[in-house]
């Protein structure tokens, strides 16, 4: 079985409904492959530009997007994939995860 990775940089709180990370990420630096088994939602606090890079095999779509302070999104759970800052400056997110 394949080992994954932590889903983000640091854990900043967790009880039995939400677990919230921080990912920060330096331009160039990556967070190793990780897979989402919660579904989640995302605040982009700082940074320009991200990638997802999907495991290979899966069914996952390499994806490169701009990125802009307080941009929020969700995402489904099941995603497998690693994260690497392509940007000229620091990225910097908080995901909240939403436990079933």
């Amino acid at each position: 079985m394949e080992q994954f990775g932590e889903v983000g940089s640091s854990i900043l709180f967790e009880n039995d409904r939400v677990r919230i990370w921080e990912i920060d990420l330096l331009p160039g630096e990556e967070l190793p492959m990780h897979h989402h088994d919660l579904d989640y939602s995302v605040v982009v606090i700082d940074g320009d530009r991200i990638a997802g890079i999907p495991a290979e095999g899966s069914s996952g779509k390499h994806v490169e997007a701009d990125v802009s302070r307080q941009q929020t999104f969700s995402l489904k759970r099941g995603g497998t994939e690693r994260a690497v800052n392509i940007g000229t400056k620091r990225f910097y997110e908080i995901q909240i995860e939403l436990k079933d």
